[in-house]
């Protein structure tokens, strides 16, 4: 094979197949082109050889080239949002189940019950009285009114009255609810259908679920009951102190305490047992930018993970007792993120509601909202509009 014959080779085997041939004579010049192909790399194949060994011959020792270091490629930086965050001007509001809370009840949970409740919901008119029957939203999608039991608002000895539900009465699985009422707790079954009275001596009005027991108190006094017994016995907890603990921790996880006013606040760890102190952390907001800092905290703090959130008032750089929301770390007690609400909020407006599985923090925003904030990336969006109650969420 001469050099005018191997060029010829070359040139057809570099062809393309035209689409737009027929598909016959595609197919028939593909299988002409492989033949072709396989041709020329046998000549190739033994030129290769021929001339290789030649090469070989003539070629010097070969040496090893040399060794330079592979610089490793620069990977980004996990970006993280500012320790101090505001909410946008106007929010949005995806698309969310819970929004199912601002429309009526359409049927009874005793006609037709929940695999597991996403929500509790108790309307409230102008004046913080009962407005209709408790919504129990399901992970169906369907809210349905809690028919069961009528429940009274809550009192103290002193007269003052609140909605029987709250942040923390709902368990997290979302299969019981417990509800405070004076001299007694009022348990639920919101799948199989039932009610049980536990009495209890006192002005009960706080409740929040830990593992399979039920913290309730109020009057100076907090009891721990059994949810499958309905055995109580006394804890030394401050059921207006105690963070709702991460439902992922277990029976055992230490509880944990809220306390102290502005200069000395604390994160108190409890044994889960008994009450009894393990360990106290002052609270730091070194990670703050000055002036801001965390004056007190109100509502019901909530464990995930590592991390606490609790409704607060703090010093921000236009006011001293401003709204806002505070993210700790629960071992060290320093202050990693701050919602700073504003100024133009009415006091104690905002309370936590529990984290979602997202690891973002869902908040009371007045007027009558519910949102959903994500201290790591800053991001805060609407959840509910328009919602004039108290909202207890399954954790």
């Amino acid at each position: 094979m001469n050099e005018q014959d191997l060029r010829q080779l070359l040139t057809v085997s570099v062809e393309d197949v035209l689409p737009s041939q027929p598909a016959t004579a595609s197919w028939e010049r593909a299988r002409r082109t492989r033949r072709t192909r396989r041709a020329v790399g046998a000549v190739a194949l033994a030129v290769a050889l021929i001339g290789g060994g030649t090469v070989a011959v003539l070629r010097p020792p070969a040496t090893s080239p040399p060794d330079h270091p592979v610089a490793p490629t620069p990977t980004a930086e996990p970006t993280h949002a500012d320790p101090v965050q505001r909410p946008p001007a106007e929010l949005t509001f995806p698309p969310d189940p819970l929004a199912r809370l601002s429309g009526p009840a359409t049927v009874r949970l005793s006609e037709r019950p929940v695999e597991r409740a996403l929500a509790l919901y108790q309307p409230l008119d102008e004046e913080s009285h009962a407005n209709g029957p408790v919504r129990v939203l399901g992970n169906d999608g369907v809210v349905r009114s809690l028919d069961l039991v009528t429940l009274a608002p809550t009192r103290d000895a002193g007269g003052n009255e609140a909605a029987a539900v709250k942040p923390g009465v709902l368990s997290p699985d979302g299969r019981w609810a417990a509800f405070a009422q004076t001299n007694e707790l009022v348990m639920v079954d919101l799948v199989k259908p039932g009610v049980r009275r536990i009495p209890l001596d006192g002005y009960l009005e706080l409740v929040v679920w830990s593992g399979n027991r039920v913290l309730v108190g109020g009057d100076n006094r907090t009891y721990a009951v059994e949810r499958d017994s309905d055995a109580a016995s006394t804890i030394d907890v401050s059921a207006w102190d105690v963070v709702a603990p991460d439902p992922a921790a277990g029976r055992e996880a230490p509880l944990i305490e809220m306390v102290g006013e502005r200069g000395g606040l604390k994160l108190r760890s409890r044994t889960a047992l008994d009450g009894t102190v393990r360990s106290e952390q002052p609270v730091t907001s070194s990670a703050l930018p000055s002036p801001y800092q965390i004056n007190e905290f109100y509502g019901r703090g909530w464990l995930h993970g590592g991390r606490v959130a609790s409704a607060a008032w703090i010093t921000s750089g236009e006011l001293d007792g401003a709204e806002g929301v505070a993210v700790l770390d629960s071992r060290t007690g320093a202050v990693a993120h701050v919602l700073d609400l504003g100024r133009d909020r009415s006091k104690g407006c905002c309370p936590v509601l529990g984290w979602d599985n997202m690891g973002a923090v869902l908040l009371r925003l007045d007027p009558d909202g519910v949102a959903r904030w994500n201290p790591e990336t800053g991001e805060i969006t609407g959840v509910v509009r328009n919602l004039r109650g108290v909202v207890a969420l399954a954790s």
